[in-house]
């Protein structure tokens, strides 16, 4: 394995040049809080493409589609599905709680599309014990990065061609060794074939792509990239639209159920929203996740589809027995081995043991809810105080979860034109795509769609990107 280059101040200097200029012009940008349209700021990212053991990297994208197949096999036995998150929505009554009854009364009133489209990120930490990867968790709903997870990877790549990384002017990396993600094309591949297929048996018009956003969105250009490579390459136009809305601009054909937006026929509902309770403050949001749930266009994420991804199913994921009931085929060594111990905080006899391993080991664990998005965690010495801040009965809503002990890698970090030498700790998120039935479970589309690498600095707990926790950031597989 080789080492990180050592530059000089001069030649880093330049290489801070190139690489701003080259992000800027190939929109490896994001913008920045409290932001105006016109001005986008340069993400967060590494100076150096990170160390990463080809053969874990390998695994990774091996059991990405036995992964898909997993949780298209979950959803597809709704009632045991429902059962589980019915209880969880007790202690999550505010966004679990109300996800679930939407999807009761969406039920009620009929959902004419059984098809629902899964665009997954399976995220991973290299333990450094094991020297294996240990899945953070299994994401289903608003998956980020797959558009400037290809655009850091072709920096990159760029730097290391240009010889930026020696002060020779010659490569320092084999260019087989850069992988450059291919997810913005992957995740736009699998809105490909779920525009196909609706177009196939519902209509013989050209259809659009909703995409369904936050306000304010500041993650655009992640977007704009999966959206204008499914443009470029397909043909198929996309709208925007926010989540609360959307219920007031589009329209629903009363008798075909068919969903129509500035007067287009919508096959497909994508959201890159609708993952945090802050995101439902009003109730026009709710109304729109019902609306939108009970027409025929294909939503990806669906309902129950964006509730499978809960942190419970997770945790009971971790028994082999679980895996294989819905996916024989899955519970193969290579996605066991990702598992760590995840146990309730219920009143079971393993939710008992996880209590008092809470309280007299916590620096061994991290406390979980049901929340997405960065920020919403508990780490180590701070689990006791916290449990202990709430009323006992609402423990039964997290799981606790056994930390991973990831390497720290002496990567540097440039964010708001400054660099950051606190070394980086690295999480693996490799993108799956997933068409399927969620009636009969028959699937009609299962590919692995890329890879993001995400870092932060090694004393920060949560890692969100777009929250200000990390970076993005590429491999080098040795």
């Amino acid at each position: 394995m080789k080492n990180f280059p050592t530059l000089s101040e001069k030649n880093q200097s330049n290489l801070i040049h190139e690489l701003t200029q080259y992000s800027l012009a190939n929109g490896l940008i994001i913008y920045p809080p409290d932001f105006k349209e016109y001005q986008p700021n340069l993400a967060p990212v590494t100076l150096f493409p990170t160390p990463y053991p080809s053969k874990e990297f390998e695994k990774s994208i091996l059991i990405a589609t036995q992964f898909n197949s997993l949780y298209g096999s979950i959803v597809s036995e709704k009632k045991w599905l429902m059962e589980i998150i019915k209880d969880l929505s007790v202690f999550d009554s505010d966004f679990t709680g109300k996800l679930y009854s939407t999807h009761l009364e969406a039920e009620k009133q009929g959902i004419p599309q059984p098809v629902s489209l899964g665009l997954f990120r399976s995220d991973y930490m290299l333990d450094n014990i094991s020297n294996e990867i240990k899945q953070v968790e299994f994401n289903t709903v608003s998956v980020s990065f797959g558009g400037l997870s290809t655009k850091v990877g072709q920096l990159h790549s760029f730097l290391n061609n240009y010889g930026l990384y020696t002060s020779s002017g010659a490569p320092y990396y084999k260019s087989d060794d850069l992988p450059v993600s291919d997810s913005a094309n992957g995740l736009a591949d699998g809105l490909h074939q779920a525009v196909t297929y609706y177009e196939s048996k519902h209509t013989d018009a050209k259809t659009i792509v909703l995409f369904v956003i936050q306000p304010n969105e500041r993650n655009a250009f992640d977007q704009r990239a999966v959206e204008y490579s499914l443009y470029q390459r397909y043909g198929i136009p996309s709208k925007r639209v926010t989540l609360p809305e959307a219920t007031s601009k589009v329209k629903v054909d009363p008798t075909t159920k068919k969903l129509y937006f500035d007067g287009s026929e919508v096959s497909v509902v994508y959201y890159r929203s609708a993952y945090g309770p802050q995101e439902y403050d009003c109730q026009e949001a709710w109304d729109c996740r019902l609306v939108l749930e009970t027409t025929l266009a294909i939503k990806c994420p669906s309902l129950v589809v964006q509730l499978s991804g809960a942190k419970k199913i997770q945790q009971l994921l971790t028994d082999s027995a679980t895996v294989s009931r819905f996916s024989p085929d899955a519970a193969n060594e290579d996605l066991l081995s990702t598992f760590v111990k995840i146990y309730p905080l219920d009143d079971s006899e393993s939710g008992a043991y996880a209590k008092k391993l809470a309280f007299e080991q916590p620096h061994l664990f991290v406390l979980k809810p049901q929340r997405e998005g960065g920020g919403n965690n508990v780490y180590k010495e701070d689990i006791p105080s916290f449990l202990k801040s709430i009323p006992e009965a609402e423990w039964a809503g997290f799981i606790l979860m056994e930390l991973i002990n990831p390497s720290i890698n002496k990567n540097l970090i440039l964010r708001n034109g400054e660099i950051i030498d606190e070394g980086v700790i690295s999480e693996l998120g490799v993108f799956g795509t997933l068409l399927f039935n969620e009636e009969t479970g028959e699937v009609l589309h299962n590919a692995a769609a890329g890879h993001l690498l995400r870092s932060k600095t090694a004393s920060s707990n949560e890692g969100g990107v777009a929250a200000g926790f990390g970076c993005v950031d590429s491999l080098y597989i040795h």
